[in-house]
């Protein structure tokens, strides 16, 4: 009997679904992932079904490729068209409309990656450790960034979970970039009443989902986009736009004094609570929302909504109503250039922190054009895989 792998894609948020719609949300889910399992043979069910208390499975995720950093359960290019649909079904079911396009584009950009390397493209500065390229943080730093956002320091790769080579579950070597390397595990029994989990994601994506009764969670949660522009059937995608464009709006609308106070005096490079750095914690900086107008107060609150409002419309709602019970003691700060040109990404690290939240987004590359890599990091430090409902 399998105990522990690990289906690398984490991401999670509890959030609570609100008490009348919830339990409806809670029966599609639930229905939707007995439906994807009714799909699959046994020796599939086998490689997808985890113990519940898997702790490793639960805690290893990524940013990298999985042909660097292996993933467990079964992924896409391992389905048929039944299986597939099936899969994307769950994943769409515990998401919101809104959520699962950002999926579907976050995807859909990693096969326009696969195109670009196969015609041997993007090999040159600003490619980031996803790429292998001269991009990103040192290798002797690792992808989740110095734990306090100021040094060198995290896991060296290889020797933590964002890192390739982590003992027989790293590596893999083979194609690194593709929507066929998105992988998909359950880990417990799906049910309405008791937790069980499931982990979706690849390059540049990990979403752990727990459901706990009426309650849902999507924290931590990792989206990340590599070309985060692009384009597809004539038509520009840029999967992370609102995370782009509605910070560089609140910065903007800020005063001069403001500003000040949000702009930090040192460089961050990458994500200070990405892969690896789970229950590590950081001392809020930058702007207090209680010194922001009313109207600023609710920019910022739109800026969150592009995370908080991946999951399920009704679960989405509660958490924007805890989030926004908060935002008064909820931090803004920023590092980087202050302006952006018209239609494209920032280049600029910024960070939301408040009492049960921490959001980040992180250009990537050296010398590049950092628009165009992005690592993002949504996490909840009170309740990440829903730990509070999780206590026994």
């Amino acid at each position: 009997m399998k105990t522990a792998r690990v289906l690398l894609v984490t991401t999670l948020v509890f959030v609570p679904l609100s008490r009348s719609a919830e339990p409806a949300a809670t029966v599609k889910i639930v229905s939707a992932a007995k439906s994807f399992l009714s799909t699959l043979d046994e020796k599939q069910r086998q490689t997808v079904l985890f113990a519940f208390d898997d702790e490793q499975q639960r805690k290893l995720w990524s940013n990298f490729p999985t042909g660097i950093v292996q993933r467990a359960g079964i992924a896409l290019k391992n389905m048929n068209a039944t299986q597939r649909s099936a899969a994307m079904a769950l994943v769409a079911s515990a998401l919101s409309p809104r959520g699962f396009e950002k999926v579907e584009q976050i995807m859909e950009g990693d096969e326009v990656l696969k195109t670009t390397e196969a015609n041997g493209g993007g090999r040159g500065p600003g490619r980031g450790p996803d790429g292998r390229g001269g991009g990103g943080p040192p290798p002797d730093q690792g992808p989740g960034g110095p734990p306090n956002g100021r040094g060198p320091g995290g896991p060296p790769d290889g020797r933590g979970p964002g890192g390739p080579g982590r003992g027989g579950r790293g590596g893999g070597g083979g194609l690194l970039f593709g929507k066929d390397l998105f992988y998909i595990s359950i880990l417990g029994t799906p049910s309405e009443k008791a937790p069980w989990m499931f982990q979706f994601g690849g390059h540049h994506l990990a979403l752990n989902i727990t459901i706990a009764g009426e309650h849902g969670i999507l924290t931590p949660t990792l989206t990340g986009a590599q070309p985060a522009l692009y384009t597809e059937n004539g038509k520009t995608v840029r999967p992370l736009a609102g995370e782009s464009d509605k910070a560089i709006a609140l910065l903007n609308a800020l005063d001069e004094n403001q500003k000040k106070q949000a702009i930090l005096s040192y460089k961050v490079a990458d994500l200070v609570l990405g892969p690896g750095q789970d229950g590590k914690t950081i001392q809020p900086e930058g702007l207090k929302a209680s010194s922001m107008n009313e109207k600023q107060r609710a920019m910022m609150l739109d800026i969150i909504s592009e995370w908080a409002g991946i999951v399920n419309t009704s679960a989405a709602a509660d958490r924007m109503a805890e989030l926004k019970a908060d935002i008064a003691d909820t931090w803004f700060a920023w590092c980087g250039a202050t302006t952006v040109a018209p239609g494209s990404n920032i280049t600029a690290y910024y960070r939301i922190q408040g009492p049960h939240l921490v959001i980040e987004y992180a250009p990537q590359g050296l010398g590049g054009d950092l628009s165009n890599h992005v690592h993002t990091m949504y996490r909840d430090p009170t309740n990440d895989y829903g730990k509070k409902y999780l206590t026994k």
